[in-house]
């Protein structure tokens, strides 16, 4: 399962693109990408767009268009994964919060069958996603302006596995100064 995330933007409200913030010495793009593989994807792929960056250990994929939202951005990653990926699992760089134990747990419902699930956090679906690829052009079409896979997961809910989360990670993200000061005193203020 290919393990795709999203760290394109340019962090406006934060005033810098948040792949490069640093969260206990981490830039939040690794962080992403190793909690993508420590949970069991590969390949990995990382869309970039404000950020001009070198990440080890992801395929970078460029989006040109990311100043338009995230839809852009799942775009640029669906292009992307390798023919051989047969299942695509979509974080973001903005929820450090999120564990590879919960990436887990989405590949262990995709090998139990599920191709499409969704991390559940309090009963409310939110981040990371697993798309099987019968599901991915229409995501593709559905992925407009700032939203994701959000209405392929409503228009679709029948077909989408609920794994419960709440116990091992959270969808905290981070979107302002605030938000970084909340999750880093989290991580005990370093």
């Amino acid at each position: 399962m290919a393990g795709l995330l999203l760290a394109a933007g340019s962090g406006s409200r934060l005033g810098r693109p948040k792949a490069l913030v640093e969260l206990a010495g981490e830039r939040l793009v690794d962080r992403g990408v190793r909690t993508l593989s420590e949970g069991g994807c590969s390949p990995l792929l990382v869309v970039l767009g404000a950020a001009d960056t070198s990440v080890t250990g992801a395929l970078t994929v460029r989006n040109p268009d990311w100043e338009t939202g995230m839809g852009s951005s799942v775009r640029a990653g669906i292009d992307a994964v390798p023919g051989t990926a047969d299942a695509l699992l979509i974080a973001l760089a903005d929820q450090p919060l999120v564990t590879p134990e919960a990436v887990r747990r989405l590949v262990v419902a995709y090998e139990q069958g599920a191709r499409a699930a969704v991390a559940t956090y309090h009963g409310n679906p939110r981040n990371p996603v697993l798309l099987g690829r019968e599901h991915w052009s229409t995501v593709y079409s559905m992925a407009q302006r700032d939203v994701g896979a959000r209405p392929f997961l409503r228009a679709y809910s029948h077909l989408v596995t609920t794994v419960a989360c709440d116990d091992v990670a959270s969808p905290e993200d981070i979107d302002t100064q605030e938000d970084l000061a909340r999750v880093t005193e989290m991580f005990g203020g370093v």
